[in-house]
């Protein structure tokens, strides 16, 4: 399958996640990565490794498979006129830095105010996934997720907090384990109304 990848002006092959294929290219530039590291690729340990890790990676990229607003399609009117927050918290997510393709541990609180309709709480969590499961850096995966809700569930507010581990600064570089990174988006009544988005910071446990 053929597409331009997000964030890109380039199209690219993606593999389908399906398919257990993987082209000679991948595996032989694993096998050259681990010679440059110093080991032996053809040693008993390291024979299978290229094509564990690149079917690891076609995993962790997945969400370039995925279209997150797909999962808002469906939403719920009958909800007995509620109108107040809808709060998913602690949604665990694993992610890969784009500058080192380190891992990207944390986890998510996403909530909006809906208006006339709901949707699946799951699908908060699909969404995070879908954008989660690509390259990133934690401030446009945190953008990316509230402008998605915001654009297709069109609610009076969306609020997405995200605390991650950076293993491209926990394992290397400057080296600093148990450093946690916080981003967040406030949009509509969460970033006009300090009253709101003061409600929806103490539900998230934040304050």
């Amino acid at each position: 399958m053929s597409e331009s990848l997000p964030g890109t002006s380039v199209t690219e092959t993606v593999p389908s996640p399906a398919s257990d294929e993987i082209p000679d290219e991948v595996t032989d530039a694993i096998r050259t990565l681990i010679r440059w590291t110093g080991d032996d690729p053809t040693r008993e340990g390291l024979v299978d490794t290229p094509r564990r890790v690149a079917k690891a990676w076609r995993e962790y990229c997945q969400g370039y498979q995925d279209e997150p607003a797909a999962h808002l399609a469906r939403v719920f009117e009958e909800v007995g006129g509620y109108d107040e927050i809808v709060l998913l918290k602690d949604i665990p997510f694993q992610s890969h830095c784009e500058h080192h393709m380190a891992p990207i541990i944390g986890r998510a609180h996403i909530a909006y105010l809906p208006k006339d309709h709901v949707v699946g709480i799951s699908k908060l969590a699909r969404v995070l996934h879908g954008f989660a499961r690509r390259l990133q850096v934690q401030e446009r995966l945190t953008a990316e997720v509230a402008d998605c809700i915001w654009k297709h569930l069109k609610p009076q507010g969306v609020a997405v907090v995200i605390d991650a581990t950076h293993a491209c600064m926990t394992a290397r570089g400057v080296c600093t384990p148990g450093v946690t990174m916080r981003t967040s988006r406030m949009m509509g009544a969460f970033r006009d109304d300090e009253r709101s988005r003061l409600e929806v910071m103490k539900l998230m446990g934040l304050v």
